[in-house]
């Protein structure tokens, strides 16, 4: 395998990472007001792929967020326990939107590592070509 294709495979599996990451978060942000709703978190794991030779990141486990929920207090509520209180989520926006934006910019640099590969390929072939 060449060295392109081991740095591709490398940066394109972080990026498919960061992906599925947002699209935790971007569930997360979506259900923030949801009753009862527990964030869920990412984890990462290193994967070693024998057949190229290259450690890639894998999305691990997504598991619930196990920070204590907030209860108010609305007998009326149709979700109310027997004494009237309502759990809400755990999700706290400012921490999701941290969390998306940190995957953004490892997508990104993910993007930026294939392209520094691309252009030195690139720029290989025409000094091979001279």
């Amino acid at each position: 395998m060449n060295p392109f294709d081991k740095i591709s495979a490398a940066a394109t599996s972080g990026m498919r990472a960061q992906s599925q990451r947002l699209q935790v978060v971007s569930e997360n942000i979506a259900n923030a007001d949801t009753h009862g709703y527990q964030r869920k978190l990412v984890t990462f794991d290193n994967v070693f792929d024998s057949n190229t030779g290259v450690t890639k990141v894998e999305v691990g486990r997504v598991m619930l967020d196990e920070t204590p929920r907030e209860k108010m207090y609305d007998p009326h509520h149709p979700f109310a326990d027997e004494s009237g209180y309502v759990t809400m989520s755990n999700v706290n926006m400012m921490t999701e939107f941290a969390d998306a934006r940190e995957a953004s910019r490892s997508y990104d640099a993910g993007l930026e590592v294939f392209r520094q590969a691309r252009d030195m390929y690139r720029s290989l072939i025409d000094i091979l070509k001279k």
